[in-house]
């Protein structure tokens, strides 16, 4: 199959994965806390990848290690617990929305300190997609009074981790095929995901039906949220470009507001129309030519 069909394929297997992710932090906070979600997902992810890519870490060479190292706390540690933290006090559906921002912030930090080329369409796109954001924020907070909205910065936060680590892997790893990324992403982060749990009251917890379901829950976003959907994703930046493979986020928040609507989650004709806004905003900041 020829390469920009693939590309497209593998874009639609993503939108699937992540839109379902975001309400599978929503089940893994039923029973656990938001800290315990994260470190939980890191770990099924580790252990999965170690199972069938550990072979692929001879592939990473010294100098590589480094910049795995680096795109691992950008790419998977940071927005691991900033998403679970965000999920606590806003809606998936609007986390998901939130999420659409990511290539924004991966063409300003690309222009900025990576030096691509854009063009003056791009850079109004930039600021459409601000306006929707700021849209979509203040009418959540004036519909849903009981939720704290100031936790949307936690998703812009995890937003620009996610565009420093498309932009680094394009530049420093492009030689490096996804699973060894993956995996070596996975390996740095088992240790420190497993300390951080054990600082939690999860021995307390672990025999709660609540939690086991939970975890269960967080297992299934681990494995293939996380661990194969971050394989995909590598793959799918190697083989286009790092805006083109964050435009995945057009996709998703449609996946998860359906996800939302099942679990009673509703948007106000205004968070509907910054939303739309958001997405005409990465339109326009993606499109090249």
């Amino acid at each position: 199959m020829e390469t920009k069909q693939l590309k497209w394929i593998y874009l639609a297997i993503l939108s699937l994965i992540w839109g379902s992710s975001f309400i599978l932090i929503k089940r893994g906070l039923v029973g656990l806390n938001a800290i315990q979600v994260g470190s939980f997902r890191i770990i099924f992810a580790a252990l999965f990848l170690l199972l069938i890519g550990f072979k692929s870490l001879s592939k990473i060479s010294k100098r590589q290690w480094k910049y795995v190292a680096i795109t691992s706390v950008f790419g998977t540690f940071m927005p691991a617990y900033l998403f679970a933290i965000a999920e606590t006090e806003v809606d998936s559906s609007i986390v998901a929305i939130l999420n659409s921002l990511t290539p924004l912030n991966t063409l300003i930090l690309g222009i900025i300190a990576f030096g691509i080329q854009f063009q003056r369409r791009q850079v109004i796109g930039v600021f459409i997609g601000l306006i929707g954001c700021l849209l979509l924020v203040f009418s959540g907070a004036s519909a849903h009074p009981g939720q704290n909205y100031y936790y949307v910065v936690l998703v812009v936060i995890a937003t620009l981790s996610y565009a420093i680590n498309v932009n680094l892997i394009k530049k420093y790893l492009s030689d490096l095929n996804s699973l060894s990324i993956t995996t070596g992403n996975f390996t740095v982060l088992l240790l420190p995901a497993l300390f951080i749990l054990s600082t939690t009251d999860i021995s307390q917890k672990i025999h709660l039906e609540t939690a086991q379901t939970s975890i269960f829950f967080v297992m299934i976003l681990g494995v293939l949220g996380t661990g194969i959907a971050n394989v995909v994703f590598f793959k799918l930046i190697q083989m286009s470009s790092p805006v083109f493979a964050t435009s995945v986020t057009y996709l998703i928040p449609i996946v998860a507001f359906f996800w939302g609507l099942l679990d009673n989650e509703m948007l106000t004709p205004i968070q509907f129309f910054g939303a739309f806004v958001i997405l005409i905003g990465v339109y326009l900041s993606a499109k090249k030519g």
